[in-house]
């Protein structure tokens, strides 16, 4: 068996960087989700499909039954693909009775996210409610107010050290965001390179909109669809940070963000 090396610091470790369905079917990036360490508290953010793959082949290897939370921000299949499975390692197949689990609404109704056979493994699951804060360890974190998508969506606002950061994930744009996501790192879901009338995810003209607002001492781009991919990501962010004179990066599969 491979040895467990626990990476050591506060960090944020990109697992994934696909968004929608097209990048996440065809692995053109992985779906793995975040996973994040504070004050020793680690946990992961959206596990899609995948995660518990990219914890193995992470370089340190990251050891899911050292996690202490698993928040999902919505339920669609690029964000909860593997929830179950990182339940059942986060708790060592239920013989463990530990680690939150943090869940919108619909992850525990009929025909849910959550199997009912392991809603009993974690010590606690909890479901997220609107501009709310919650603890796990040494770890707290806001949800924001309901995005605008399809199901209940949440983004979160936490710290790292002295460093905000703001995750924006899925939704339409609407002129609210700009005061929620305030922080010194902005971390956002930017799925087409043009805006789409009628679907409920940002574009690049409006993530550049709402980077302009917020101010962010660092905004880094990620959860790319097919036209971000085609549109190249890294150029893309290039010119973003050009135009407003703010430092924006393009997040790649495995990107650690060191604290």
């Amino acid at each position: 068996m491979a040895k467990v090396i626990v990476p050591k610091g506060d960090y944020i470790k990109f697992l994934g960087t696909a968004g929608a369905r097209f990048v996440m079917i065809k692995q053109l990036r992985s779906s793995g989700g975040l996973w994040l360490s504070s004050s020793g508290t680690n946990v992961l953010i959206d596990p899609g499909p995948g995660s518990i793959v990219r914890c193995a082949k992470s370089r340190p290897r990251l050891d899911p039954s050292r996690l202490d939370a698993i928040i999902l921000t919505h339920c669609h299949l690029d964000h909860a693909g593997d929830i179950n499975v990182m339940i059942e390692a986060m708790t060592e197949g239920g013989f463990k009775k530990k680690g939150v689990v943090f869940a919108p609404p619909e992850a525990l109704t009929d025909g849910s996210v959550i199997f009912r056979y392991l809603r009993d493994f974690p010590a606690k699951i909890v479901t997220l409610s609107p501009r709310k804060k919650y603890k796990v360890g040494d770890f707290s974190f806001e949800t924001s107010m309901p995005h605008i998508h399809p199901i209940t969506t949440f983004g979160l606002k936490f710290r790292i050290k002295d460093t905000s950061v703001a995750l924006l994930t899925d939704t339409r744009y609407f002129p609210e965001l700009k005061n929620f996501y305030k922080a010194d790192i902005l971390i956002i879901a930017v799925v087409f390179a043009e805006p789409r009338p009628g679907i409920d995810h940002l574009s690049l003209p409006e993530a550049a909109n709402l980077i302009k607002e917020i101010k962010p001492r660092k905004a880094i781009l990620t959860h790319f669809g097919m036209t971000m991919l085609k549109a190249g990501p890294q150029k893309s962010s290039e010119e973003l940070s050009r135009k407003l004179g703010i430092v924006v990066q393009a997040a790649y599969d495995g990107m650690k963000i060191e604290f």
